[in-house]
């Protein structure tokens, strides 16, 4: 039986956007079910709120066990780390995919900080997840690889660093995500 697989996109985007869409369906044709929400994303002046996003999770409530994966690009990432510090019980897997954690520069940085802050329970978070993979860019131009380098401290993990990644978004070339796939796939038929 494979896992509840949740996919959570960044500002401004949407379930299909950049590599998510293709991981969708990757993970789809190997058995998974994968829930990818649509979260409300303002225009750039206005700042998401991620407790808003909490909102339209809490549809899926019922299905968030310790077998389920959270995979979150940019302000996504950052979300799953929100919802890790509110959970009862752990989850199998966490991949955190170029997520602004407060270490300058980040682009539009009050906007960013503005969604959530950046004071994190890492502690809980650690706690409530089996196994974390952290993914960043070298030549991020939005978001400073410090972050990657903080969150997997903080996770008690490597720091996946890849070089020419960019945002891993559509403008950096990442319409799949190969890497991420072959990173996680043994956990999750393991």
């Amino acid at each position: 039986m494979g896992s509840t697989v949740f996919l959570f996109h960044g500002t401004e985007g949407h379930p299909d956007i950049h590599w998510l869409g293709w991981l969708n369906r990757t993970l789809s044709a190997e058995g998974h079910a994968v829930i990818a929400p649509q979260f409300p994303s303002p225009p750039n002046e206005v700042p998401t709120k991620v407790d808003e996003w909490h909102d339209v999770l809490s549809e899926y409530a019922d299905q968030i066990d310790e077998n389920t994966v959270f995979i979150g690009h940019s302000l996504g990432g950052l979300f799953a780390l929100r919802v890790l510090e509110k959970l009862a019980h752990k989850v199998k897997v966490a991949a955190i995919v170029a997520s602004p954690l407060g270490v300058k520069p980040v682009n539009d940085v009050e906007r960013a900080e503005a969604s959530s802050g950046y004071i994190f329970d890492w502690d809980t978070i650690s706690a409530n997840c089996d196994n974390f993979f952290v993914f960043y860019g070298e030549d991020d131009p939005y978001v400073a690889i410090g972050n990657g380098t903080l969150a997997a401290e903080k996770l008690r993990t490597d720091l996946i660093s890849v070089p020419n990644a960019g945002h891993f978004n559509t403008d950096s070339g990442y319409t799949s995500f190969s890497l991420l796939w072959e990173t996680i796939r043994p956990v999750l038929s393991g």
